[in-house]
């Protein structure tokens, strides 16, 4: 029977490798699917990084300590980035997506228990689990560039971060409703949102498991090795070492600056007399701007080019910062502005890094590759969203924002670094 099951799978494979067709009417569906996961991983996500912060506080009682919950739920993204990395080279997209999300939204149901209870070690714990819902999120983006051509996979990835807009956005504005909603069932309001995150987790997690069949990725796979056989190639394409280097620095960047001023600004705003429905707005701004721009800018990440989007969002950050640092505490339309343009300074970065690194791997590591570097990622945000808290409590508000302003700029020597090395190798090949 199970041999049977087996060559019936095969045969179905076969005939996405042989018909360009259904590669094309695949890496469509695969779109759709993408899209109606990430709307509500969208919720998920947003939700907690609105109320983290302030919960952490609220628990542990030390200003200090309030950039830890970020720390916690990246570190625990990174390690969820590394194994759904593994999990997808292996046993494709599938597999690897629908694990994430919904063992987020078993640490988002942890967090619930964790404030009901009042453990800060459940809650530390649950954080961190919690994370591979992040993770999933940002790993989910690749999946609709697995069957993409070489001029629409920034495109591709733009899909899937603008379609987490509506979750992204309605989730921090929910936060005084699902506040309400914990209070009623005796639970403390900061849980509320968590409530939220996971349902949206969950769900997201089995959208991607009942209909991501075919996988992408195991298509994608399979083409590269028919190709192999027929050309007697060890692979159609070989890794650029420089191109993933570039790419990674880029998406770290932008992560370590978003991530440290994203975390602190619910804080600063609670500082000065801004209710939980003013910081709901703000980040709701600044999450849009992460994900509703991704159409235009992927279309001019394929248009005009990787680096020169990079160049872009280092631009973009540097204004956030210095606007975060001048404006009035008590100015919505500041505060808006300075973490509208993080966001989009984070979009331009994610973007045009997470192209150069599916132009740069071959498909016989890709998979690992685009875990390994999310690990980076999520490492360069939990340290930035640890030392954030830190920065503010010995310092202030203004000094973090405008410190990540001016290390966004190393995104623009970096750049120039890369182009100069492509104009040497196109050189090179122009004088063989």
């Amino acid at each position: 029977m199970s041999y049977e099951l087996n060559r019936i799978k095969e045969k179905r494979l076969q005939n996405y490798v042989d018909s360009p067709d259904m590669q094309k009417r695949l890496y469509k569906r695969t779109l759709l699917i993408v899209v109606l996961s990430q709307i509500f991983s969208g919720a998920g996500l947003a939700a907690g990084v609105t109320v983290g912060a302030l919960l952490a506080q609220d628990m542990l009682g030390n200003e200090s300590f309030a950039g830890v919950p970020t720390a916690l739920f990246t570190l625990g993204s990174a390690l969820a980035a590394w194994l759904i990395g593994g999990l997808t080279q292996r046993y494709g997209r599938r597999l690897g997506l629908a694990t994430g999300f919904i063992t987020g939204g078993i640490g988002a149901i942890g967090v619930i228990f964790a404030a009901i209870s009042h453990s800060i070690i459940l809650l530390l714990v649950s954080l961190f689990i919690y994370g591979a819902g992040s993770a999933t999120n940002l790993q989910a983006r690749y999946a609709g560039t697995d069957l993409a051509r070489s001029t629409q996979r920034a495109t591709a990835v733009s899909i899937a971060l603008v379609s987490t807009t509506l979750g992204a956005v309605a989730g921090p504005n929910l936060v005084d409703v699902m506040g309400r909603f914990a209070l009623s069932l005796g639970v403390p309001a900061l849980a509320g949102p968590f409530m939220l995150a996971a349902a949206a987790y969950i769900f997201a997690g089995l959208v991607f498991w009942s209909l991501l069949r075919p996988d992408p990725f195991i298509v994608a796979k399979a083409i590269v090795n028919t190709q192999k056989d027929e050309s007697n190639l060890s692979d159609v394409k070989t890794t650029n070492n420089r191109g993933i280097i570039v790419g990674a620095i880029v998406m770290i960047l932008t992560q370590i600056v978003m991530v440290a001023i994203m975390t602190m600004t619910p804080l600063h705003m609670k500082h000065h007399g801004h209710g939980l429905g003013d910081v709901g707005l703000v980040i709701g701004f600044h999450i849009g701007s992460m994900y509703l721009p991704s159409l235009v800018t992927g279309i001019l990440v394929d248009k005009i080019g990787r680096t020169t989007m990079s160049f872009a969002s280092g631009g973009t950050l540097l204004a956030a910062g210095i606007i975060a640092a001048v404006a009035p505490a008590d100015s919505m339309w500041g505060l808006i502005s300075a973490l509208a343009l993080l966001g989009l300074g984070w979009n331009f970065g994610l973007i045009s890094g997470t192209a150069l690194i599916v132009d740069s791997t071959a498909v016989s590591s890709r998979a690992k590759t685009q875990g390994t570097i999310d690990v980076l990622i999520a490492l360069a945000g939990a340290s930035g969203g640890a030392l954030s808290g830190m920065v503010v409590a010995h310092s202030s508000y203004a000094t973090l924002s405008l410190a990540g302003g001016f290390l966004s700029l190393l995104l623009i020597p970096v750049g120039i670094w890369y182009h100069s090395k492509r104009k040497i190798n196109k050189s090179e090949n122009i004088a063989l």
